[in-house]
Order: structure tokens, then sequence, then C-alpha cells
């Protein structure tokens, strides 16, 4: 959280700047600060320590605290470690999982909830209306898309995976308001996703993305959760972004289980379980 703030600094206004400048210097003592004398530290007014907080991608100031107490409380560092061509097992299992741990508590303290309050309302309002929801990747984020629509269609949601660049397109173009297109991505640089879901937003659905900040396909859709990790491709592919992609979905999907309800979900889940049940060795 704080390396983001740094990286982010020279891009906000002089009295955000800082703002921020007060959080680097000392995050601890911020956390304990109230906003009346965060702003006379900072010599600016009490809405701009809001709207600096909120350039960051958090509600505000309270959210903002909250998730700068996770990150300097645990002293959690953004591990990732390459994995090399002499590495033993043990080596292999400890950087592997170093890497997927931090990925995962790095999220968990600078994701906005903000984004993903956005995202599980356009996706309830889908399931309410008997909207379509589709998931589009292609390669590695292929696969986590097919994940998605499995977790979902079994919530009774009306959900469909493709991860053909063609049928991206020709899905898009059908899409209406009250849709919902989710593109997965981990570069956010591909062509076919990019078209896709420009051409699904000018149909009137409402397209999230998830995928790397900075990143083309980030300023394409109508809501950005951001999926940061940093990976050497050129000596393995895509391992823990692909694992961080899961979990949002994970999120998203037990978000929207909660506000479909318990008294709707669990007949559904147990019928289900119910008829699978025969399928299965005694």
């Amino acid at each position: 959280m704080l390396e983001r703030i740094q990286a982010s600094l020279t891009a906000l206004p002089p009295a955000e700047q800082r703002v921020g400048k007060l959080v680097l210097a000392d995050a601890r003592k911020f956390v304990n600060l109230p906003i009346s004398e965060i702003a006379d530290r900072s010599h600016v007014s009490k809405p701009t320590v809001v709207r600096f907080c909120r350039s960051m991608g958090y509600d505000g100031l309270s959210d903002f605290k909250l998730k700068l107490a996770g990150t300097v409380s645990e002293g959690v560092p953004f591990i990732h470690r390459s994995v090399d061509s002499d590495d033993k097992i043990s080596d292999v299992l400890v950087k592997v999982i170093d890497n997927s741990v931090a990925a995962f508590l790095r999220y968990r303290n600078d994701a906005s909830t903000h984004a993903l309050e956005r995202a599980v309302e356009v996706l309830e309002a889908a399931w309410k209306a008997e909207r379509r929801i589709e998931f589009y990747g292609v390669g590695n984020s292929g696969i986590v898309a097919q994940d998605a629509q499995h977790k979902f269609f079994r919530l009774g949601v009306n959900a469909i995976a493709y991860s053909d660049g063609h049928m991206q397109v020709m899905s898009a173009s059908l899409r209406k308001p009250g849709d919902v297109v989710v593109v997965i991505s981990n570069s956010g640089r591909t062509r076919d996703l990019m078209d896709a879901a420009d051409i699904a937003r000018r149909h009137g659905a409402t397209v999230i993305v998830i995928t790397a900040s900075g990143s083309p396909l980030a300023s394409v859709g109508n809501i950005h959760l951001t999926a940061d990790h940093p990976e050497n491709y050129d000596r393995y592919s895509p391992m823990t972004s692909r694992l961080l992609h899961l979990m949002i979905i994970d999120v998203l999907a037990t978000a929207l289980a909660l506000r479909i309800g318990a008294d709707q979900l669990q007949p559904l889940l147990k019928d289900m379980k119910s008829n699978l049940h025969s399928r299965r060795y005694a």
C-alpha cells in the first residue's frame, strides 16, 4: 500500500500530495490521527484528506485507515521470488506458496471495497432481472472465466463463459442494457478482449474488468477490479496472477450468494447435490 502511494504521488494534485507525504513519513502514526489533525499537519482542508483517500481507490478516510493499519501492523512484505532452473523441490514449494500468500495479503490490504461493492451491485441487479452475465478470458484467463461460470451458474445465475475471441465479439454484439460482462486479463492488452469489452459497453451492458492497473483494458470497463502482481513470463507461465483472479471471482460469487440469501439458495443447492449423488460411487 505504501509503495502504491509513493508511485502515485506525482500524479496527485499538490494538496493531496501533502497528505500522501504525511502518510509516508509515519504510517503508524497517521492511522491514529483524527481528520482535523491530518488536515492541519498537511496544511489542507478536511475534504482534501477525503479526496486523497478516494484518489488512492478507497471509500474514504475510515476505509483508508483500516487498510493502512493492516499493512503496517502485519508488516507483510510484497514478496516475489522467481523460480530458478536449479531450484530444489523444497525451494519451488516455498517460493510458489510465498508468492501466492504475499499477493493475497497485499490484495486484501489494497483492494478497493468501493469497486467490489459496485461490481456486486450490478451482478445482483442482473440476477434479479434474469439478465445475462458473461465471462471473457483467453489463455490462462480463459480457464478463470470457465471457473467463474461454474461458480455463478450454481447460484441460479444465467451465466456463460467464452474463451474464443470470435465468440466473445459475437456475444458482446448481442448484449443489452442490464447484462453484465466480466472481462479477465492479466496483461490487459489482448486485442480480442479489448474489442469485446468495447462492443459490450456500446450495446449498454455493464463491463467489469479484472486486470492490471494502468493497462489499456483497465480504462475500457465501467468497473475496474485491480489485480496487480509482477511475474516473469519469459521463465514460467502466469501462476500467482491466475490464483489472484480466481480469488477475486470467489469474492464476487460469495458476496452475490449472500445477497441472494440462504432461503433461496439452500433448496437449490440441496436439489443439485441430490441429483448428483447417484453419479458417485458409494
